[in-house]
């Protein structure tokens, strides 16, 4: 990368209870295919060579992550960086990953992705496409997968109606806009309460911004409930077994 570009850099919420995925710990720590989860997603994220830093965000109390760092070999990677700053929600989270980097220097124009912990899968192609669809376009964007589908509205357990699939799409991680509007995004997002913002691009979206859709791969999906780690298991065991 040219000197004159702007950085690069990335912050993962790392700080959440995952309940819903039944495993008595953070979800983000839970074992999959011998490893925990947040370690699967940052070996992948350290292959993307353009990522200049790595902010995980951890709560203030964290008991797990330095030992999984150092059990799997990602301790002395100089691009991350732990920061036991999480907040009660990802909103605040990610906002204190942003404000690390704006306090290491990060200029308004650099480029910021966000990704979930619990995205283990995520491929290095899908976040470098992800990027070199970015850097040219003057809002930034995120990986999502057309809805393939149908779409059923509920009231009370019952269909109350059909939702045309059509331009519908499911939003992914990572997402990437630049310091400068995510702050004012998460600005404005903070006086009308974070818990409407589910993602970065809904926050750019109340700006008035339409971030750009980059389509990515439907394996790279959120692990939340106790059957998506069946699922994630069967995965990495065939990626390894193709590799």
């Amino acid at each position: 990368m040219d000197s004159d570009s702007p950085s690069i850099n990335l912050v993962i919420p790392c700080a959440g209870a995952g309940e819903r995925a039944g495993k008595g710990m953070p979800k983000q720590y839970a074992t999959i295919a011998s490893k925990p989860m947040i370690a699967h997603t940052l070996n992948a994220l350290v292959q993307v060579s353009c990522i200049q830093g790595i902010c995980i965000v951890v709560s203030p109390g964290d008991l797990f992550i330095q030992a999984i760092l150092v059990e799997n070999g990602l301790s002395d990677n100089l691009k991350i960086k732990v920061i036991h700053k999480g907040g009660a929600t990802r909103a605040q989270s990610v906002l204190a990953g942003l404000n690390y980097f704006k306090d290491q220097g990060a200029l308004d124009e650099s480029w910021i992705l966000v990704h979930d912990a619990a995205r283990c899968l995520i491929m290095p192609k899908s976040v470098e496409q992800l990027i070199q669809t970015c850097l040219s376009d003057p809002v930034g964007g995120l990986l999502a997968c057309p809805v393939a589908d149908t779409l059923k509205e509920s009231h009370r357990g019952r269909v109350e109606g059909t939702i045309k699939r059509q331009g519908k799409w499911l939003a992914q991680t990572p997402q990437m806009f630049r310091l400068g509007m995510l702050m004012k995004a998460f600005d404005k997002a903070e006086e009308h309460n974070f818990d409407s913002f589910t993602d970065e691009a809904s926050a750019i979206e109340a700006l008035g911004h339409s971030p750009v859709l980059v389509e990515g791969v439907s394996s790279n999906f959120k692990i939340t409930y106790p059957s998506d780690f069946e699922l994630a298991q069967a995965l990495i065991d065939h990626r390894t077994a193709k590799a």
